[in-house]
């Protein structure tokens, strides 16, 4: 007969900890925060201009209270000084910005998105910064192909913004043209626009990728939204993100041949290469520039792209140093505003590349911080990538697959700069700060104040979704205080 010992070898059991409903509340909110800036225009479209400022403005200030009330640890001397200084000098444009109307309207847009971006940084992990983000991504490609859907089955036709139905003098202006299986036609997903849902959709694959190479759960169904991020993406058909697909490819190659090095001075052959490759495409690029752009249906000028940048430059030389004041996006509605160029029958609303957008707003020396603010991130994001996580005596732990997303992020909002406006705001913007921010705040996974002191606060005890993670029933602080076997993953 079996009997009961007193003197058990091993723990009684104990139910799983789990998340408190304030910490599920906030993590929702902070989906919430990163779908508005992912889904960009689709509020504008379906809810109009008016609706979706009073989200935006009433979304910031409760990000603004929940981090006065909650209080996370933030090290202030290693905020991004280059991300406050490009703020601090859009912000004094203000004095001399030849329209202060769309000055004020814009930097308030770029406070509110730049506070969030630091928020999230600062409340969530750098595992639930990715699960969120995740989530985030998984609501815009769900709600983009049932728009599709929708309007394909039910409209029967394109239905312009605010769910109108009626015919458009240019194209142009459909929210959705309902295109959906009409293979050689684009779509433009909830966003209305398909070289605003291109990115996002590469944005999403890359962030799928990175949670099934963590270990995440459900991993049938992470390959399903996978396949569905690579419809939109293939039917959105914007040419700039080909590039960029190819540019994240190559990068991301790099960086796992990189972390295969194991002796000094070995990756200097991979640096090399990583040169060759980028100055050869480049120049591949330049020189078959009708060839390759004729294949995607586009002319050799990036759709009049360049005939923009001309405008823009030429404004810009009246200006040279200070700009003529912050304005992103151009608000075209103000009479003082005095832009106007044309395309498609449309006046344009941006500059189609974020360097020369910057340079008319904030001039020379608005460049120049943008470059530093850029720099420093790419710099930061590329050696979190590449080096091996290590802050004792230890040299063989794993690496994290979660430390791919900064640098490929910097891959996208690169290239996509080139021919788009769309990193200076939205998702573009939120993702730079929030990453840039929270790599100087948190440069290991799991490991720091800002990391383990939201872990213990949550009471994190689940086994981690990543190779080598903590064993379960040990919190973040708890795990690295622990005797390790060789081997074993931090």
């Amino acid at each position: 007969m079996a009997v009961h010992s007193k003197h058990p070898a091993s723990a009684p059991p104990e139910p799983p900890v789990r998340e408190n409903t304030g910490h599920l509340m906030l993590r929702g909110w902070c989906i919430f925060v990163l779908f508005m800036s992912l889904s960009g225009t689709a509020w504008v479209n379906a809810f109009g201009q008016t609706a979706a400022t009073v989200i935006t403005i009433a979304g910031g200030v409760l990000s603004a209270v929940l981090w006065i009330v909650l209080r996370p640890p933030v090290q202030w001397r290693r905020l991004p000084w280059f991300v406050v200084a490009y703020v601090a000098w859009a912000t004094l444009s203000l004095t001399w910005s030849a329209w202060p109307g769309t000055t004020a309207l814009t930097l308030l847009l770029l406070w509110i998105t730049t506070l969030q971006a630091l928020f999230i940084g600062s409340v969530l992990t750098w595992r639930e910064l990715v699960r969120a983000a995740a989530s985030a991504l998984k609501w815009v490609v769900a709600l983009s192909f049932v728009f599709e859907l929708w309007v394909w089955v039910f409209i029967r036709g394109p239905i312009m913004p605010g769910w109108i139905i009626e015919k458009a003098d240019d194209p142009i202006e459909y929210w959705s043209r309902g295109n959906l299986f009409e293979w050689d036609k684009r779509i433009q997903g909830i966003m209305g626009n398909a070289n605003l849902l291109a990115p996002v959709a590469l944005l999403a694959i890359i962030v799928f990728g990175i949670r099934l190479a963590s270990g995440a759960p459900r991993r049938t169904f992470l390959w399903i939204w996978i396949g569905l991020s690579a419809f939109l993406f293939v039917r959105a058909g914007s040419a700039t993100a080909y590039l960029t697909a190819a540019a994240v490819v190559v990068v991301l190659v790099t960086v796992l041949l990189m972390r295969t090095a194991t002796k000094p001075g070995e990756r200097t052959k991979y640096y090399v290469a990583y040169v060759v490759v980028g100055v050869g495409g480049l120049l591949a690029l330049w020189l078959t520039r009708d060839l390759i752009f004729s294949s995607l249906g586009r002319s050799a000028d990036l759709t009049g792209r360049e005939g923009i940048w001309e405008e823009v430059l030429a404004r810009t030389g009246e200006r040279p140093w200070t700009g003529w004041g912050f304005a992103t996006p151009w608000v075209t509605a103000d009479p003082a505003f005095d832009i106007r160029i044309i395309d498609h029958g449309q006046l344009v609303m941006q500059a189609h590349n974020m360097w020369v957008d910057v340079s008319m707003q904030l001039g020379i020396i608005g460049v120049v911080l943008l470059a530093l603010l850029y720099l420093a991130f790419v710099w930061r994001a590329w050696f979190f990538a590449i080096d091996r996580p290590r802050w004792d005596l230890r040299a063989d732990r794993p690496y994290s697959p979660l430390t791919l997303l900064p640098t490929l992020v910097g891959a996208i909002l690169l290239v996509q700069g080139l021919a788009e406006s769309s990193p200076l705001l939205l998702w573009g913007w939120l993702f730079l700060v929030m990453l840039g921010s929270k790599i100087k705040q948190s440069p290991h996974v799991g490991v720091g104040p800002a990391e383990e002191t939201a872990a213990i606060e949550r009471g994190e005890a689940v086994a981690r979704d990543e190779p080598g993670g903590r064993e379960p029933g040990t919190t973040a602080a708890t795990a690295d205080r622990r005797p390790r076997a060789s081997g074993r993953g931090a």
